[in-house]
């Protein structure tokens, strides 16, 4: 029974530690799907820069669609209002199917399916991979795969 203990307690360790290298996933997870929601309902709005407010306010952002590589806050924002001129275009977006994965208690991984309900222009909809981190505790999107 000695050796049993012996042999598990590393395994007992090491389990704690990635509990603690994650902090506390389920506030992570939470905090991430507000960050998504209050995204939805600026889009919803027509508010793209209200939408813009959930990215990293930097020159690092990167955004990858159909069209490359897009580097930076403003360029992303610049980007969306040319493809999305108004509230018609935008349409009501729908995220589904979300998998939030801290990964740190400051980065996570987020996978899910992206719909845009546009009754006069046709719908849209595609799957994305988003990369979070936070800083200053605000949770931002540093890098978005979206197809």
């Amino acid at each position: 029974m000695k050796y049993r203990v012996l042999i598990a307690f590393p395994f007992l360790l090491t389990g704690c530690a990635t509990t603690q290298q994650l902090g506390n996933p389920a506030a992570t997870r939470q905090a991430i799907t507000q960050v998504l929601a209050t995204q939805t309902a600026a889009w919803n709005r027509g508010d793209v820069a209200g939408f813009m407010q959930g990215y990293w306010k930097n020159d690092s952002l990167v955004f990858i669609g159909k069209s490359g590589l897009t580097y930076g806050w403003q360029q992303t924002l610049d980007n969306y209002r040319r493809s999305y001129p108004d509230a018609t275009a935008m349409g009501q977006l729908d995220f589904s199917n979300l998998k939030v994965q801290p990964l740190s208690p400051d980065a996570a991984h987020v996978i899910g399916r992206w719909h845009l309900a546009r009754p006069s222009a046709g719908d849209l909809q595609g799957h994305f991979l988003l990369v979070f981190r936070r800083f200053n505790g605000q949770w931002v999107v540093v890098a978005d795969h979206s197809s």
